[in-house]
């Protein structure tokens, strides 16, 4: 071995150098506790596979995991116009891998290609899915395993090893010369690269403060140094030293006073597990004391999120009946883009039904070979069969929630291939179809979720009894689906006898407690069976919010209502669904494919109750008898006015938003919105902070008044101020007011996709009050509104 201060010759220099590039590989393995995992040590080596699209569109990749332990690296061995083309993508991206030919594309080709060696790369948002085929079967595995495992490993990382494994990345890409050390030079490209402009008085203070060896460069040990500094959290260290009577650590009463405050379990038991979960140090676990360390462990980790997280479990009463729900709702489901020229795809129905949604729509159409297809009409949309989608639809109905699974049909088909419909609906779907009612007894109200428990309801129209016979003797087309028929559409004929002489009696059948009805006025609806049910253009739902806005929440107490994008949504655009919830109706269809506000809001309306596509209404929209006028609340049913003050401390390791310009750093602000009844909506915002994604600081406090709190959603939005244009999203995160929480907390962003944006955070402190009295749980609101005889 050297000793210190020998120079070595420029064969072991290089040997080092090796060394040093394989330890440094090997770091973030050892992170992720991975290094010795055979599947991604394979992963690391690389693999020669085929890219496939079709039958003649198959091509030759590399694809191999990088040294961050996260990043693929997947390359073209065809020469473009540049000299190799590549290109790379996250772990993190990936949504979930098939493996065999589970995919659209692999399905087709099943047979003649190897399908154990077969895997999909499915992922978040509008990127397309990766179809590959590997040289064998046991790499296929490999890449399978491995990236399962990785997805594991990273998702549940906690918030500090997150931050550790972010900054880790961006050293190895600041490091130019790959020798394992830091120049200044390279130091400020750091800071550059993680979206901070320091001043250059502070940075080189910082730069010299690490620097314990005073040679101009910092080795591993004083790089770790340098980050901690710059990660410290001088916010987080101010609650501490508030509750600590010594500064130093948090005896278990100190910790439990902090509980308290935070409007959680202050028992000491509660504390003391706290303690043990979060503490780092020996001494202070077993002394049932919580130091800095363990204080801002806990205050990173989702125990302390801004999200309750008992409601991240089904907490709700799910035994009332269907109409007291809102169901989350997808319109034009089978398009992956815009309803003119988009593809039509089974892929966008596994995106809608993962992510809980519990009712989506095929438009079927008379297809060649009498298979019937789905695809919007009369427009330049691709087809796409309607036996792929019922299949697609039976493997993941119930993977991501137990209760009932909504099919809305808008049968545009003849008999005759209405006939295939309902052939390949009973005999793909089995059990799981519902194609007669539980109960022979007459219908006074709708099953319950609990009731419907895994089955599959079929909307659509449905033959009179005594029409049913003509029916079978027709093959006219029909054309009456829902959209078509709206409360302002009306036909001159009888509706209901010309719906039923184009319907098939055995598709007909099938239609139980779903029954899809023109809207007639409420004197009539009122009086029909509850299984009936409407559908509005979003047009004519606000205008009987506005104009009969009680009329529309009875009658929304009984019946389901379908709300849908204006046809002149060409490209897909949504709605605002808040004002359609705020009257109570139950099936509000939104283009799950096109992200922005609408979609944010839908992800947050349907992020309580285990996000299992079910959310019971507030009890005023579920009373016959209620009084709540959604567009006039001063007073009466659901008034309870609430006192929202929500405290914007600051923010962590927010992304760039211009990647193409290095030296370009954000300017963040935030956003705060409250999106309920008229009245409650509101938005305020923060000052910006200049140069600063990493750690910007505002101490800004926002207030809200709400009057209905058991409708509003509050939704957090960070945006880079942009001086001579429109500010650019950087992330979000949206949830109901009755699942906030009082306290100090973090809130988790979102990309504009609703995937994650980790490790980016906003650190904040919530307050609540109702009449002056400070209220610290959602119970505590809920008992004292319902003590008022108000909710």
């Amino acid at each position: 071995m050297l000793g210190r201060n020998m120079k070595p010759s420029t064969e072991v220099h290089h040997d080092r150098k090796a060394v040093d590039s394989i330890t440094k590989a090997q770091d973030p393995l050892r992170k992720l506790g991975l290094l010795d995992d055979q599947d991604v040590r394979t992963m690391m080596q690389g693999s020669s596979m085929v890219k496939v699209r079709s039958d003649r569109w198959q091509k030759s990749r590399t694809l191999r995991l990088l040294e961050d332990g996260v990043t693929v690296w997947c390359e073209s061995t065809k020469s473009s116009y540049k000299a190799k083309a590549q290109q790379t993508f996250s772990v993190t991206e990936v949504e979930c891998v098939r493996e065999g030919c589970q995919s659209e594309a692999l399905r087709r080709l099943s047979g003649s290609i190897p399908e154990n060696q077969c895997f999909t790369l499915v992922f978040r948002g509008a990127r397309k899915s990766l179809d590959l085929c590997c040289a064998s079967q046991e790499e296929a595995c490999s890449w399978v395993r491995g990236i399962r495992t990785l997805k594991e490993r990273i998702s549940n990382m906690t918030q500090k090893e997150k931050l550790d494994h972010w900054i880790s990345g961006y050293l190895r890409r600041a490091d130019e010369n790959e020798d394992g050390k830091m120049s200044y030079d390279e130091v400020k490209r750091l800071l550059h690269m993680i979206n901070i402009d320091l001043n250059e008085q502070y940075s080189r203070s910082l730069f010299k403060k690490a620097d314990r060896s005073c040679d101009g460069r910092l080795d591993h040990t004083e790089i770790e140094e340098f980050c901690r500094e710059l990660m410290r959290r001088p916010e987080l260290d101010m609650v501490f030293r508030h509750y600590s009577g010594n500064g130093c650590v948090l005896s278990t009463p100190e910790l439990r006073d902090f509980l308290g405050d935070q409007g959680e379990d202050a028992s000491l038991g509660h504390a003391q597990s706290l303690i043990l979960t979060y503490e780092l140090n020996d001494w202070a676990k077993k002394n049932k004391l919580m130091t800095q360390n363990g204080f801002t462990m806990y205050m990173l980790s989702l125990e302390n999120d801004v999200f309750n997280p008992d409601h991240a479990r089904v907490h709700q009463d799910m035994s009332r009946p269907l109409a007291h729900y809102y169901i989350s709702s997808s319109h034009n489901t089978y398009l992956a883009r815009d309803q003119v020229t988009g593809a039509s795809s089974v892929e966008p129905y596994i995106r809608a039904l993962n992510q809980g949604c519990r009712c989506v729509e095929l438009d079927c159409w008379d297809g060649d070979k009498g298979e019937p297809v789905i695809y919007h009409g009369h427009t330049l949309t691709s087809k796409v069969l309607f036996k792929e989608v019922t299949q697609t639809i039976a493997q993941y109905a119930f993977k991501a929630s137990p209760y009932p699974l909504i099919l809305s049909l808008e049968n545009h088909c003849s008999v005759e291939q209405q006939a295939v419909m309902t052939r390949h609906l009973r005999t793909i779907l089995g059990k799981k179809l519902l194609a007669k009612p539980l109960s022979e007894k007459p219908l006074n109200e709708l099953p319950s979720p609990e009731l419907l428990k895994g089955r599959i309801l079929i909307k659509g129209k449905k033959n009179d009894h005594h029409l049913s016979q003509l029916g079978r003797n027709s093959n006219l087309d029909n054309s009456s689906d829902d959209e078509a028929t709206g409360s302002n559409k009306k036909d001159k004929k009888d509706p209901i006898k010309a719906a039923s002489c184009k319907l098939s009696p055995d598709l007909s059948d099938l239609v139980v407690y779903c029954r899809s009805v023109p809207f007639s006025g409420f004197q009539q609806s009122s009086q029909r069976p509850p299984d009936e049910i409407s559908s509005f253009s979003e047009n004519d739902a606000i205008k009987l919010i506005k104009d009969s806005g009680k009329l529309f929440v009875k009658h929304n107490c009984r019946q389901l209502s379908r709300i849908y994008p204006s046809g002149q949504r060409l490209q897909s655009s949504n709605y605002d669904p808040q004002d359609m919830w705020n009257g109570g109706c139950s099936m509000v269809a939104l283009n799950f494919q096109t992200p922005g506000e609408q979609m944010d809001l839908n992800q947050g309306r349907f992020l309580p109750n285990g996000r299992c596509g079910y959310i019971l209404k507030p009890s005023f929209l579920c009373d016959p008898s209620s009084d709540f006028n959604p567009e006039i609340t001063g007073g009466g049913a659901g008034h309870v006015p609430t006192q929202l003050t929500i405290r914007i401390i600051s923010a962590q390791q927010l992304p760039k938003i211009n990647m193409d310009k290095p030296n370009s750093i954000v300017d963040p602000q935030v956003w705060v919105e409250i999106h309920g009844v008229p009245i409650d909506k509101a938005r305020n915002k923060t000052h910006r902070i200049d140069n600063n994604g990493f750690n910007p600081r505002w101490d800004s406090t926002l207030s809200f008044q709400l009057q209905v709190p058991e409708l509003a959603l509050v939704r957090f939005v960070v945006e880079d101020h942009d001086h001579t244009g429109k500010n650019d999203f950087v992330g979000q995160y949206t949830l109901p007011f009755t699942s906030l929480r009082t306290g100090y907390r973090h809130v988790h962003l979102l990309k504009a996709d609703g995937s994650s944006l980790s490790p980016s955070t906003l650190f904040i402190q919530v307050k609540v009050s109702q009449k002056g009295v400070p209220i610290k749980t959602v119970s505590e609101r809920m008992a004292l509104a319902k003590s008022q005889g108000k909710a």
